[in-house]
């Protein structure tokens, strides 16, 4: 293998807008619909089996790649959970949202998922994971101040869903809820005083999902932009779920419910 540039000669303008990407179903995600984002690799012993194509990819790109040693590989990725390989990538863009599309998404019947103030990656990495495993094509972010986006850890966690999964943010949005309720049903998620989750509700809308901060939920302009507040009945020993298992839930009654 030709040698390639140590990792910390990485320019630091670069360092900065790169995204480590770790754990090989992130960056397997990324070479398969993105590989021109990649722009270095780093990897262990243990994973040079499974990186050859990546490798091939960024040669005929003329872009490094290097077998490293744990620490090293540790110092690339900054943290210690990188499933022995990390990709530095561009991010990719979140474009801000064009309420026009709507009527075109809802013809489809799809489940559009919106987050208002989900602030841990980790939280935001497993709804996304979550809406690519049932196949709901994009998220609305909006512009709460703690609203989490596309970052290092949220793509960990993901596991490649960040490549399958479109998403757009939303400014002034209890204003754009305003005007999704003209193509979807839109549905503000509650850990208490709402309408069972699963309960038969009838519409000619698809619907449309709002999940909350994980400590505040959803602001009071969110709340009265939406048709109708949907929660998940529980046994009360504990206060709610965390929002991602809350996500995965809804998802899984809302897709699998066509009311």
């Amino acid at each position: 293998m030709a040698k390639q540039a140590q990792p910390r000669s990485v320019p630091r303008a670069n360092a900065k807008t790169l995204l480590r990407v770790a754990g090989l179903p992130a960056v397997s995600a990324l070479f398969s619909v993105a590989p021109g984002r990649v722009e270095r690799l780093f990897f262990d012993q243990r994973m040079k089996p499974h990186v050859g194509a990546f490798c091939a990819e960024l040669a005929r790109s003329r872009k490094p790649y290097r077998l490293v040693e744990g620490d090293e590989l540790e110092r690339v990725a900054g943290s210690v959970m990188h499933g022995g390989v990390v990709a530095l990538a561009q991010p990719r863009p979140v474009p801000v949202l064009d309420p026009a599309l709507a009527e075109q998404w809802a013809r489809t019947g799809k489940l559009l998922l919106l987050l208002d103030g989900v602030g841990n990656p980790h939280n935001f990495g497993a709804i996304v994971r979550t809406s690519a495993f049932f196949g709901v094509p994009r998220i609305v972010l909006s512009d709460h101040p703690a609203q989490a986006g596309p970052s290092d850890a949220s793509y960990r966690v993901a596991e490649g869903g960040l490549e399958h999964v479109e998403l757009y943010h939303a400014p002034r949005f209890a204003q754009v809820l305003q005007r999704l309720r003209r193509h979807y049903r839109i549905l503000a998620a509650a850990a208490e005083n709402g309408q069972p989750i699963a309960a038969p509700r009838v519409s000619e809308r698809p619907f449309a999902l709002v999940l909350g901060n994980e400590e505040r939920g959803l602001p009071r302009a969110t709340l009265e932009a939406c048709d109708e507040v949907v929660t998940i009945p529980g046994s009360g020993f504990v206060q709610s779920l965390n929002v991602a298992a809350s996500a995965a839930i809804r998802q899984s009654a809302t897709n699998a419910n066509p009311f």
